[in-house]
């Protein structure tokens, strides 16, 4: 059995974070995990890790033709933990280096791909059977866990979202411009919202969620609660 916060127990359970780039998912999607002691895991890492393999073999992250033969050559492992995962590529831990803006661009050319969709949410899915989660990406509600017991969809304003972007990417080192980071999220956005396969959407039956004024520990207390009213009425 799993106790979450309030006194509330299941025996599994799963929460759909769904939202655009810089919504703030990924971090406050961590800090319920750790509250409730459930496992966290990040569909969006998981696309990166295709981009890098991709980068690594000098072919186009767009390119069906090219990519999809290349997806029995993927030796991707997901350890996931409370406090985040560890994504491993042919037996390397490639975590950290996921975490660039080129391999962010290719993350977001991949994931059009219906081919590569399908096997990462497989392998989302997979995690999701025998462990209370909450998982986080763009169609995790409405086509990965479209039974989770509670879904949310997060959003905040593009410019709040670009400044966060900025402040996560000076934080490694780089020198990002806000101009920039707030037009590639524009277009991130449209690529995740337009595309045919699983575009991002906000299911029927999630709850809305801006966390553009609000911290992370608002956003997680406010996820916290959501999760506890729904849970308590099954």
């Amino acid at each position: 059995m799993c106790t979450m916060t309030g006194g509330i127990k299941m025996k599994r359970f799963a929460i759909a974070v769904d939202g655009p780039a810089g919504s703030g998912k990924s971090t406050v999607a961590k800090a319920v995990a750790k509250r409730l002691g459930i496992i966290y895991v990040d569909t969006g890492a998981m696309y990166r890790a295709v981009a890098y393999f991709c980068i690594k073999k000098g072919i186009s992250c767009a390119d069906e033709t090219v990519v999809l033969p290349l997806l029995k050559e993927i030796n991707l492992e997901i350890h996931p933990k409370v406090d985040g995962q560890r994504i491993l590529l042919d037996g390397e831990d490639i975590t950290d280096q996921i975490r660039t803006q080129e391999i962010g661009q290719g993350a977001s050319k991949v994931a059009t791909i219906p081919s590569v969709r399908q096997k990462l949410g497989d392998m989302q899915r997979e995690m999701a059977k025998n462990n209370s989660v909450i998982m986080d990406g763009r169609d995790i509600a409405t086509s990965v866990l479209p039974q989770a017991e509670v879904k949310i969809y997060m959003d905040a304003g593009v410019d709040e979202r670009a400044r966060r972007r900025v402040g996560e990417l000076e934080a490694k080192g780089e020198n990002p411009t806000f101009e920039t980071i707030r037009e590639e999220i524009i277009r991130r956005d449209e690529n995740d919202m337009n595309r045919l396969y699983s575009p991002l959407r906000q299911a029927e039956d999630a709850l809305y969620l801006d966390t553009t004024d609000m911290t992370i520990d608002e956003a997680a207390e406010k996820i916290l609660e959501i999760a506890k009213e729904r849970l308590e009425e099954m």
